[in-house]
């Protein structure tokens, strides 16, 4: 994020747990000062009103000019309506910067997540923050650090004017409260539990719907879209009824407010008439004091239903916390202690020791043991499950072993911070996953300065896809997706296209040729041959073509390295490795190209 313009929605929040008041006035004192003393003009207009309309009636009953009362009157009137409004404006815009600046943190945090943790959390949950979250706390902003305060003041104020004015009704309209009050403590703790409810159901819907969207296509073919819009139902019809619970709890509240002012006001009435007849109160006191009970249902109102939202911005305040409080990588960069060595240009590019890993308490890796040269094509084969992309993904550290070391260029993995072990690593990962951005966005993906036109195309022509692009609509600029997304085999192509760009020592491939036909597929051999003259590429490969191409082939079975060696080699000495080939669990390619090294056996 740029300096400048944008400093403001761009700035972090402070450091440490969310603090609301602490993020709307951060940077913002004058604007805060002017929004106090605005509201505390309001709510002094607010109380003084009554008090004008008594003045009012009194000239009138002692047949005395009334002009300046009345003018008075509407001057505090209109002059209390217009600086509240004011306090409000002024606080929405700083609602406003801060809704920005949470959900600018959110994405900031949400993408540096570890691994393991995004994909906990799950992305629907993450996007939920973004949305039903930030409304939440949005809704707590608009009504707590000013109406909610000033609303209490003018309650105070007004049970203390009443109070002066007689405290008899005083005593007889809290007596008509009372049960009201108690009523909305009781519906003020109920709501903290079901808003919390609201927040993860909501999470756990938006998910299960995002991840529907992504399985489109399947679930189009296999004519699904019914059981998933019923599973889906399933899941909003239980949402609903937390959210009925809720709104039943709070459609209690005014009704309950406004029954406790209609007893109050027949005590008052019936009360206040005694005492005016006894002499012990005067007409326009009475009067007053009326309309100061009418003038108490607004702050109860609003104090009860500004509990309430602040219920649910407080749930949301959690989750945000929730979120801030996972550890992002570079907190483990922070926590590494650096061994100070530089890389060794001649150790291997990989090098694994007794590495260990679970997903949960799913063993996945076991002792695992091998080498990658830090020139050449090393390619990696197994039954699905066998744990090939999870030796990729350990070694982009993208999960850390449980137990031995994993080293990339001789310097120990761990204690890289994630800047230096990626900078040196290009990634084509099993999905070819691309951001829906512009091919020149995908390409130039972990460049810091733009790249010329005619590099980004030379690289597509490697890997046969500049005509390709150049025929879409925006040619480089084409944003991807809708109406312009690619085949999977194009997609493939552009994620491989993006590793060649990329100044890395080391070259990572999941399967990359399983969506490509035989003159693609040859095109692909010959990108990692020119890579591998000068780098270490290392292939999860499910053709045969790619493995009888490699310098090194690693055989792994239920989590454990079995065997090392060439093609030929390990047809001759590997039962396992065998058994793929003849199994015809490493595909054959369509065409057999000439010039292909080791391409005997």
């Amino acid at each position: 994020m740029r300096s400048g313009k944008s400093a403001d929605p761009g700035r972090k929040l402070p450091t440490g747990e969310l603090k609301i008041l602490r993020g709307l006035f951060a940077g913002n004192r004058g604007q805060a000062v002017a929004v106090g003393v605005l509201a505390i003009l309001s709510t002094a207009g607010t109380l003084v009103l009554p008090l004008v309309v008594a003045k009012l009636l009194g000239a009138v009953q002692r047949n005395q000019s009334a002009t300046w009362p009345a003018v008075a009157m509407a001057g505090i009137g209109l002059g209390a309506a217009l600086v509240g409004a004011l306090a409000a404006y002024l606080l929405a815009r700083l609602a406003e910067r801060l809704i920005c600046r949470l959900r600018i943190q959110t994405m900031r945090t949400s993408l540096a997540l570890r691994l393991l943790d995004a994909r906990r959390e799950g992305s629907g949950n993450l996007a939920a923050r973004l949305t039903a979250d930030v409304y939440q706390l949005k809704g707590a902003i608009d009504i707590g650090p000013i109406q909610l305060p000033m609303a209490l003041v003018t309650l105070a104020g007004t049970l203390i004017i009443m109070g002066f004015l007689d405290w008899v009704l005083l005593l007889l309209t809290l007596g008509g409260f009372l049960i009201a009050l108690w009523i909305i403590a009781i519906v003020i703790i109920g709501l903290r539990r079901n808003y919390r409810a609201l927040q993860e159901h909501l999470g756990a819907l938006t998910q299960q719907f995002v991840a529907a969207l992504d399985a489109l296509t399947i679930i189009k073919a296999y004519r699904a879209e019914e059981r998933v819009t019923r599973e889906l139902g399933d899941q909003a019809e239980r949402l609903a009824k937390i959210g009925i619970r809720g709104a039943r709890m709070e459609s209690l509240m005014v009704p309950v407010i406004n029954l406790g002012q209609q007893i109050a006001l027949l005590t008052v009435l019936v009360g206040g008439g005694a005492r005016l007849l006894s002499g012990e109160l005067a007409l326009a006191d009475f009067v007053a004091f009326l309309l100061y009970l009418l003038q108490l249902t607004a702050p109860l109102v609003l104090a009860a239903s500004g509990v309430s939202n602040i219920q649910a911005g407080v749930t949301a305040r959690e989750r945000f916390n929730q979120l801030f409080a996972l550890p992002a990588e570079d907190d483990a960069d922070a926590a590494a202690e650096t061994d100070g060595q530089a890389f060794d240009a001649g150790a291997p590019a990989i090098r694994f020791e007794q590495v260990t890993f679970s997903y949960g308490d799913e063993p996945v890796l076991s002792g695992v043991d091998f080498t990658v040269p830090s020139q050449g094509l090393t390619a990696m084969v197994g039954l699905s499950g066998a744990g090939k992309s999870t030796i990729l993904g350990l070694v982009e550290r993208f999960m850390t072993p449980e137990s031995g070391l994993v080293r990339v260029f001789g310097r120990d993995a761990s204690r890289l911070t994630t800047a230096e072990l990626r900078g040196r690593i290009a990634y084509v990962d099993q999905s070819f996953t691309l951001l829906r951005d512009t091919v020149r966005a995908n390409l130039s993906l972990g460049h810091d300065d733009p790249l010329p036109d005619e590099v980004l195309l030379r690289a597509l022509a490697k890997v046969g896809l500049d005509e390709e692009v150049l025929r879409l609509p925006g040619g480089l600029d084409t944003v991807l997706g809708g109406d312009n997304d690619l085949s999977g085999g194009q997609r493939q192509r552009l994620a491989l296209a993006r590793a060649v760009l990329a100044d890395a020592s080391l070259i990572l491939l999941d399967e990359p040729s399983s969506q490509l036909d035989s003159v693609n597929e040859g095109k692909l051999r010959e990108v990692v041959d020119e890579l591998a003259r000068d780098r270490s590429v290392l292939v999860v490969a499910h053709r045969i073509s790619t493995v009888q191409h490699a310098d090194q082939v690693i055989v792994l079975d239920r989590g454990r390295v079995i065997a090392t060696g060439t093609h030929l080699e390990l047809l001759r000495n590997c039962t396992e490795y065998g058994e793929l080939v003849s199994g015809q669990l490493l595909q054959s390619p369509e065409v057999t190209f000439a010039g292909t090294k080791g391409a005997g056996g």
